[in-house]
Formats: C-alpha cells, sequence, structure tokens
C-alpha cells in the first residue's frame, strides 16, 4: 500500500497583525484626545470626553454624566453673584448720578458764585464749600446762613444709605491761639461742627465720619490770597459703594 501523504496545513494567516496595529492606533487616538481635553481647563470639555469614553468602553457616558451634573450646576453660582454685585454697582452710580445733580440743582445759587462746587469723581460726590460762606476766619462755630444752606444738604442726604466723610481744609497761613494750637485742629473741628449738624438734621450718626486735613489738600496755589481763599473749605464726600446692599 502506497504512504499516505501527510496532510498540509493550512497557511498561516499574515494578516492577523492588523488588529493589534487598529488597537493600537484606537488607544493613541484616545489618548491624544484626552492631552487636547487637558489642554484648556473647560468643564464642557471634559464632560463630552468622559460621555464619548464611557458610551465606547461599557455605556459609563450616563454614570459620568450624573457624577459631572453635580460639578456642573455649582459653576454657576460664581456668575450669579458677579451679575448681583455688578447690577448693585450699576443701581449705585445711577443713584449717586441723580444725587449729585440734585445738590447741583438745590446748591446753584452758591456754585453759580463759585462759593460751592459739586463733583463726581471716583470716591462718589464731592461737595466743596468755601470756608468763607461757613466760618469766621480763624473760628470754627457756624455762621447763620451756613447752617440754613447745610440743613438743606441734610435733608437731601438723610434718606440716602450712603456713608459720609466731612473734611476739613486750611491754607497754609500758621494759626495759633488758646483755642487752636495748628490748622490740624482748626481743620479738624471744623469737619466735626459740620458732621454735628448733619447729626442733629437727621442724618445717621453711623454715616459719617470727620477728617481734619490742615493744609495737606490744597486745590490752588498757596502763594496768592485767592489761591489760599480757594484752599480754605470743608469737602463733604457721599462715599460711592458705601450704598450697596
Amino acid at each position: 500500500m502506497p504512504r499516505r501523504k501527510r496532510y498540509q496545513e493550512d497557511n498561516e494567516n499574515h494578516e492577523r497583525w492588523l488588529i493589534s496595529y487598529a488597537d493600537f492606533i484606537t488607544l493613541l487616538f484616545a489618548f491624544f484626545v484626552v492631552m487636547y481635553a487637558v489642554s484648556v481647563v473647560n468643564v464642557g470639555k471634559y464632560t463630552v470626553l468622559s460621555e464619548a469614553l464611557g458610551d465606547a468602553f461599557g455605556g459609563r457616558g450616563a454614570a459620568t454624566r450624573r457624577n459631572t451634573q453635580v460639578e456642573v450646576d455649582a459653576l454657576p453660582l460664581s456668575s450669579i453673584i458677579a451679575r448681583k454685585r455688578a447690577e448693585a454697582a450699576r443701581r449705585d452710580r445711577e443713584r449717586l448720578d441723580l444725587l449729585a445733580r440734585k445738590l447741583d440743582s438745590v446748591l446753584a445759587p452758591l456754585v453759580k458764585s463759585g462759593k460751592v462746587r459739586v463733583t463726581r469723581n471716583a470716591r462718589g460726590v464731592t461737595i466743596d464749600i468755601n470756608a468763607s460762606i461757613l466760618f469766621m476766619e480763624g473760628d470754627a462755630g457756624l455762621a447763620g446762613s451756613a447752617r440754613e444752606t447745610l440743613r438743606t444738604v441734610a435733608q437731601l442726604l438723610k434718606d440716602d444709605p450712603h456713608a459720609i466723610e466731612v473734611e476739613g481744609h486750611t491754607d497754609t497761613t500758621p494759626i495759633e491761639n488758646p483755642a487752636f494750637p495748628s490748622n490740624w485742629e482748626l481743620s479738624a473741628v471744623r469737619a466735626s461742627t459740620v458732621v454735628r449738624l448733619f447729626a442733629d438734621n437727621g442724618i445717621a450718626e453711623r454715616r459719617l465720619a470727620a477728617v481734619g486735613r490742615g493744609a495737606n489738600g490744597p486745590v490752588a496755589s498757596n502763594d496768592d490770597p485767592p489761591g489760599r481763599a480757594r484752599n480754605r473749605r470743608v469737602a463733604v464726600t457721599i462715599l460711592s459703594g458705601s450704598g450697596i446692599e
């Protein structure tokens, strides 16, 4: 009997490497997706990435969405606070702008004569009142007409929520008498006199502050009489931002 030929096995499959290569490419693609996602701190990208990977590897996207939702829901709180603060600041600016117009209107005769100046600035609204219409030279007692002017201002300010700072200013001319050893004391007592009148006319004391600046806040040169006259003043500032609730 002739010898039976050995069964020839099928040829080996030389294309099995394609499976490993495809797995490698898939992992490489996933790696670059992850690198791109973490390159920018963006919750939205993390959410999309986690959902995509979860769905691709076993349907875990829903669980990831639930876990991520807690973080996403917490994020808008800072935005809400920022919007509320911006809105409060806008209302505060509008309130101060309206107050400045009212003060300018009520004090119009003194504004026209140059004795009073109402300005809107970074600190708030400032009323610069020349000392000549408030006090006798070298004195801190209010003149009769000055009281009426300050009462008018107090009526506009008493229902306003902003803090008020009253500053007394002098020129550089030295002063020395039993009541006021220097311009520091004179400026401080003048500011306190105005604050006391405001308090007596309905402005809450917690809103008021008196500051003596002496000759350290000039608005004009002290080298001539007109400049020194401008520097002797009381500045009433309604402070911006202090009325934000």
